[in-house]
């Protein structure tokens, strides 16, 4: 398949490229990112989202605080802790982002000649080319799972629209369909902001891949009628006891796939372990603006004056979970990630 770059250098190596995820499906658009407003806003807006590509993002990000010619290391350091609060406070879930500012502080942290902002830089593209390699390895792990005329369910987006390679749970497919295999994908529209629609449709269309779209809603009707063999998902963030955090939506998912005897996977870079968490109860859950139910896409669904519960994401029992997916391998119950290397 041909590689979609959610995020990457700009052309002139000046600033960071994504392709804003806000405008699709309805265009392809590409913004240059050159200051560490724009990179927090970026992400917090959800033009580049995806725990992979958001820790992706904001490495890159970060080089912005330092000047090329920077001489005074010490305030270079200053000013770079300062921006990784900054950019760390955008998403609080999902644990690639923390992972990768702090790859990115001990970089800043070391005594090296280079220039700091060429070390910066550095260590950045390298967390870039990692998670490329990590979805690859992921892709091929997670086909192992998935047999020729699979009929597959997926929750948001896991594809390469959220990472910096093939994806996560869309790898495993992708991989699959590159073996010969021949799959369908159902994919749950993702309530409130449609990412399963307006991103995972249209990334599979864009392979060749069958993909039917349903409301959030509707998953357990389709298990109950037999037409799903599988469900295949990301995660933001793994706790040591294989508990996940993952979009609004899948642990309700994941409550149907087990009452209707349904195999739950789940696909996720070792980044994404977080085994300083030992539960789920440790993961603190980002709260949206209310604005993205009440009016999200330019219509009001609700009054004004409601109160509205908008969490970006839930968090699924180990329990519930068949297998995780990751670059090492498939790893079934009882999970036990309390070190990660």
């Amino acid at each position: 398949m041909e590689l979609i770059e959610a995020v990457a250098w700009s052309a002139d190596g000046e600033g960071v490229r994504i392709l804003d995820q806000r405008e699709l499906p309805s265009r392809e658009m590409y913004r240059d990112l050159h200051s560490i407003d724009e990179v927090c806003d970026a992400i917090r807006t959800l033009a580049v989202r995806g725990a992979p590509a958001i820790g992706i993002a904001g490495a890159m990000g970060l080089t912005l605080a330092v000047d090329a010619h920077e001489d005074d290391r010490d305030t270079a350091r200053s000013r770079i802790v300062v921006a990784a609060d900054r950019i760390r406070a955008t998403r609080p879930t999902a644990v690639n982002l923390g992972w990768a500012l702090d790859r990115m502080l001990a970089v800043a942290a070391s005594h090296r000649r280079a220039p700091l902002r060429d070390e910066l830089c550095a260590e950045a593209t390298r967390i870039l080319y990692e998670d490329r390699a990590m979805c690859r390895r992921i892709g091929e792990h997670g086909a192992t799972l998935i047999g020729d005329g699979s009929r597959i369910l997926t929750h948001c987006n896991a594809g390469a629209l959220a990472t910096g390679g093939m994806g996560t749970a869309l790898a495993a497919i992708y991989v699959a369909a590159d073996q010969g295999k021949y799959v369908e994908v159902y994919v749950d529209e993702t309530r409130p902001l449609l990412q399963g629609s307006r991103l995972t449709a249209w990334e599979l269309a864009r392979a060749g891949i069958r993909v039917t779209v349903l409301v959030d809603s509707a998953a357990a009707v389709l298990m109950r009628a037999g037409r799903i063999d599988l469900c295949l998902v990301g995660a933001d963030r793994i706790a040591a006891n294989g508990d996940v955090a993952n979009k609004i939506g899948t642990y309700a998912l994941a409550i149907a796939a087990r009452h209707h005897g349904v195999p739950f996977y789940v696909a996720a870079p070792t980044s994404t372990f977080d085994s300083a968490t030992a539960t789920g109860k440790g993961i603190t859950i980002e709260q949206r603006s209310p604005d993205e139910v009440r009016c999200g896409f330019g219509a009001q669904t609700a009054p004004t004056d409601v109160d509205i519960f908008n969490p970006a994401f839930d968090v699924t029992p180990a329990s519930l979970i068949t297998a995780i997916v990751s670059d090492r391998g498939v790893q079934t119950p009882p999970f036990d990630f309390s070190h990660r290397s």
